[in-house]
C-alpha cells in the first residue's frame, strides 16, 4: 500500500534498510530488482550469470554468494533508499553484525518452499539483539513445493513473532501470476515473462478466500493495537487507513512482523514490497536519539542535521584508488573538507572527498547529513566501529559486537622475499575484517590467520593472492579451543616480593577458584580494608590477563568465578604494578592446581538430503562425533539437524556431495563449545 509521507522533515523521507537472509533464498536477486524497478539500474542484473551490481567482486561471482555486505542507494516514491545486501553464509555473519548496527530497518527474505532456515534464524536473532524492525518477503512462489501458509507457519514457530500477512498469492507454483492487496481488496498482476504490473478487481474464484483473510488479518491487528481495537469493536470493519497506520506501529515497535509474498526472479511482488517498506518501515526520524560517552558521561545526538556530526565507521575498503570508510552519519553534517575526530583514538582525520555509494561505483556529492550512509576518502587511520565527530564535541559510540574466530590456518609466503609483503596485507585484511585474526604460534614460530569459519579462510587467501599478487601457501585449519575450570582450588596464597636496589614490590593475594558455566567473574570478599580497592581492581586485571594461556596446551581460559578473599600489603613497596602480577601469577598457579578440562567449538549442522541417501549421512555424521537432535521429511527429501565439532566438518562438503550425488546440501552455524576428547 502507497503511503504518501508528510516530508516537512526531510529526514522522514529516508529509509536505511538491510536485505537479510539464509544463503540462497534469494536476497541479491531481490535487491537487483529493487535496483531496476526504481529505475537505478537499466539492466537486471542475475547472479548465475555474475552481473549483479551488489555482487561485484570476483570471488562473489565465482562462487555465486554474496560474501561482502554492499550499500546501494535508489528512490521510490519521493523517498530516498540505502539499502545494504548482507551475506547469507553463517562464516559471514560478522559482516551482518556491522550491518545492522547501523540499519534503521530491514526486509527478512525466505525461501517459500524451505521457509525459515537455519541462518535465517540467525540474523533474525541479530536483528533482535539490534532491536532492527523488519518486514518479511517470502520469495520463490514459482518453485514447486512453494506455500506461503507453509513459510508463514514457520515463521511463526521458529521465530516466536506475528506474522500479519497482507497479501494472498494468485496461482500457485509455476501458475503464480500475482497477489491480492488485503488492505485495499485489490489484484496486482504481473504480465508474463518480464511484462508489467496490472491493478484490477479482486479474482471472482478468489473473493471469499481474500475476505476470510483480510478478517483473519483484522482480529490479529485488533488484538495487538488498541487503536485498531476501538475501530474494530465500532465498526463492521476496520478501514484502510487504519489498519496501515496500526501496522506500520506494530513494525516499528516489534510486536508483529508484515509478511508479503512474490517471485523475485520473474519480477513478481517487487513494486508491493518497495510501497511496504515506505510505509511501515522507520525512517531516521522515527529512531530514538543516539547515545554515546565521552569522560564517563552519556550523551546523546538526535537526528538532527543541524546538531554536532556524528557518525560511525562500519566498513573500511581499500581499493585501487586508495582507503575507502565507510559511514552512517547519525547526527549533523559533514562536507568534504572538514576536519573530524576519531574520539576513540584521539585523533583527527580530514575529508578529503565524501562519496555516494552504489556497491563499487560512487559518486562525488559536497556533503551528507544526519540519516546518510556514505563513503569518505581521507582518514587513514580510522577502523572499523570507530566514531568520527566534532572536534568540539567529542561522542564515543557502541562499536559494533565482534566474534571471536574459531578456525585457524597457516599461511606463508611461498618465497622468502615476499615475506615482508604478506605481513602488510594480513595487516590489511585484518582492518578491513576485524572478524579474522593473525598471531605467531608460539611454539612453532608460523603465522596463524583466523576467522569464522573453513569458507571464511578461504576467501580471506584468496583475497590475498589475487589483490596483492602474493604466491602463498597454508596449512591444514585448526580449530581454536578453550580450556575450563571443572574442579576449583580454595585459599591459594601467592605473594609477589621483589627487590632489586630501588623501590620493591609486594602484593599478598588468596585466590579461591570454582567452575562457572561460561565466561569469566571476578570478585572480592576481602573484609577489613586488608587490600584497598584500587589493589583489587589491579589484582582484576591481573587475573583477566592469565587468562590467555592456559596448564593444558595455552588455549584461552573460560568458566571460571574467582575470589579475591584476603590479601596484605607493605606500605612502600606495594603499588598497583606489584598486584596486578600477584594476579597474573596467582591465577596462573591456581589453574596448575585446578583439575581443567579441553574444549572444542561444535556446530549446528542442517543437512538437506534425498530420502535414499539418509543412511548414510547419518553414519558419516555418526562417524564425525555428530549427535542428531532432529529429522523432518520434506517432499522427498529429508532434514537432519545434528551437532557435530567444527573439527570434523573439514572437507564435509566434499564427502556429503560423494555420498548424494552431488544432491545433497548443509548450512552450520555456530553452536558454542563443548568438552572435547582426550588427545
Amino acid at each position: 500500500m502507497r503511503v504518501n509521507v508528510h516530508l516537512d522533515n526531510p529526514l522522514t523521507g529516508v529509509r536505511n534498510l538491510g536485505i537479510l537472509a539464509h544463503v540462497d533464498a534469494g536476497k541479491t536477486t531481490v535487491t537487483e530488482r529493487i535496483l531496476h524497478v526504481t529505475g537505478a539500474t537499466r539492466r537486471q542484473g542475475e547472479v548465475h550469470e555474475g552481473t549483479t551490481v551488489t555482487d561485484f567482486d570476483p570471488q562473489e561471482r565465482d562462487r555465486g554468494i554474496t560474501i561482502f555486505a554492499a550499500a546501494v542507494s535508489c528512490a521510490w516514491d519521493g523517498h530516498r533508499i540505502n539499502l545494504i545486501d548482507t551475506p547469507g553464509h553463517v562464516d559471514f555473519s560478522d559482516e551482518v553484525e556491522r550491518a545492522l548496527r547501523v540499519l534503521d530497518g530491514a526486509v527478512a527474505v525466505f525461501d517459500a518452499v524451505a521457509g525459515v532456515e537455519p541462518q535465517s534464524e540467525a540474523v533474525w536473532r541479530q536483528a533482535d539483539r539490534h532491536g532492527v524492525p523488519r518486514i518479511a518477503f517470502v520469495n520463490k512462489l514459482d518453485r514447486a513445493g512453494a506455500d506461503l501458509d507453509t513459510a508463514v507457519a514457520s515463521i511463526r514457530d521458529r521465530l516466536g513473532v506475528v506474522p500479519l500477512v497482507v497479501q494472498l498469492p494468485i496461482g500457485r507454483e509455476d501458475g503464480f501470476t500475482g497477489v491480492v492487496d488485503l488492505l485495499r481488496m485489490r489484484s496486482l498482476v504481473w504480465a508474463a515473462g518480464r511484462g508489467g504490473l496490472e491493478e484490477g478487481p479482486v479474482p471472482e474464484d478468489l473473493r471469499e478466500e481474500a475476505e476470510r483473510r483480510r478478517r483473519l488479518l483484522e482480529e490479529t491487528v485488533a488484538e495487538l493495537h488498541p487503536g485498531a481495537l476501538e475501530e474494530y469493536c465500532a465498526e463492521p470493519a476496520i478501514s484502510g487507513p487504519t489498519l496501515a497506520a496500526a501496522l506500520r506501529d506494530l513494525t516499528l515497535g516489534g510486536e508483529g512482523v508484515v509478511v508479503l509474498c512474490g517471485s523475485a526472479y520473474r519480477d513478481r511482488g517487487i513494486e508491493p514490497l518497495l510501497d511496504a517498506v515506505v510505509a511501515y518501515l522507520p525512517s531516521p526520524a522515527d529512531m530514538p536519539p543516539v547515545s554515546g560517552g565521552h569522560d564517563g558521561e552519556v550523551r546523546e545526538r538526535a537526528a538532527d542535521p543541524a546538531a554536532p556530526f556524528a557518525a560511525l565507521v562500519f566498513k573500511v575498503n581499500s581499493t585501487a584508488t586508495g582507503r575507502l570508510t565507510y559511514l552512517r552519519v547519525y547526527s549533523g553534517t559533514m562536507r568534504k573538507g572538514d576536519v573530524v575526530l576519531d574520539a576513540g583514538a584521539g585523533r583527527t582525520e580530514r575529508i578529503s572527498r565524501v562519496l555516494r555509494v552504489q556497491a563499487d561505483r560512487h559518486t562525488e556529492v559536497d556533503l551528507a547529513a544526519a540519516g546518510d550512509i556514505v563513503a569518505v576518502a581521507g582518514p587513514k587511520a580510522a577502523r572499523t566501529g570507530a566514531t568520527l565527530c566534532a572536534p568540539a564535541a567529542p561522542l564515543v559510540l557502541e562499536r559494533p559486537a565482534v566474534a571471536d574466530p574459531v578456525v585457524s590456518v597457516a599461511v606463508e609466503a611461498r618465497r622468502s622475499t615476499d615475506a615482508d609483503r604478506l605481513a602488510a596485507a594480513l595487516a590489511r585484511l585484518v582492518e578491513e575484517d576485524p572478524s579474522t585474526a593473525v598471531r605467531t604460534h608460539p611454539e612453532t614460530g608460523q603465522t596463524l590467520l583466523s576467522g569464522m569459519g573453513e569458507l571464511h579462510l578461504e576467501v580471506a587467501v584468496e583475497k590475498i593472492r589475487r589483490v596483492h599478487g602474493l604466491d602463498v601457501g597454508i596449512g591444514r585449519p585448526q580449530v581454536t579451543y578453550r580450556e575450563t575450570v571443572v574442579r576449583g582450588v580454595s585459599g591459594l596464597l601467592y605473594r609477589h616480593v621483589k627487590q632489586d636496589g630501588g623501590a620493591g614490590q609486594f602484593a599478598h593475594v588468596v585466590l579461591d577458584v570454582e567452575p562457572l558455566a561460561e565466561g569469566f567473574v571476578f570478585g572480592s570478599a576481602v573484609v577489613g580494608g586488608r587490600v584497598p580497592q584500587e589493589y583489587v581492581r589491579a589484582v582484576a586485571a591481573g587475573c583477566r590477563s592469565a587468562l590467555a594461556e592456559g596448564p593444558l596446551g595455552g588455549h584461552p581460559v573460560t568458566g571460571l568465578r574467582v575470589t579475591l578473599t584476603d590479601g596484605a600489603t607493605h606500605p612502600k613497596d606495594s603499588s598497583e604494578m606489584a598486584f596486578r602480577a600477584a594476579g597474573r601469577f596467582a591465577l596462573r598457579e591456581a589453574l596448575r592446581a585446578c583439575v581443567m578440562a579441553l574444549l572444542e567449538p561444535v556446530a549446528e549442522v542442517t543437512v538437506t538430503v534425498p530420502e535414499d541417501a539418509v543412511g548414510g549421512v547419518l553414519g558419516d555424521l555418526a562417524a564425525r562425533r555428530g549427535r542428531v537432535s532432529a529429522s523432518e521429511a520434506r517432499q522427498g527429501t529429508t532434514m537432519i539437524t545434528a551437532t557435530v565439532p567444527l573439527a570434523e566438518l573439514f572437507g564435509y562438503a566434499t564427502r556429503l556431495r560423494s555420498r548424494t550425488r552431488g544432491r545433497g546440501t548443509f548450512t552450520t552455524r555456530p553452536a558454542g563449545y563443548a568438552p572435547a576428547p582426550p588427545r
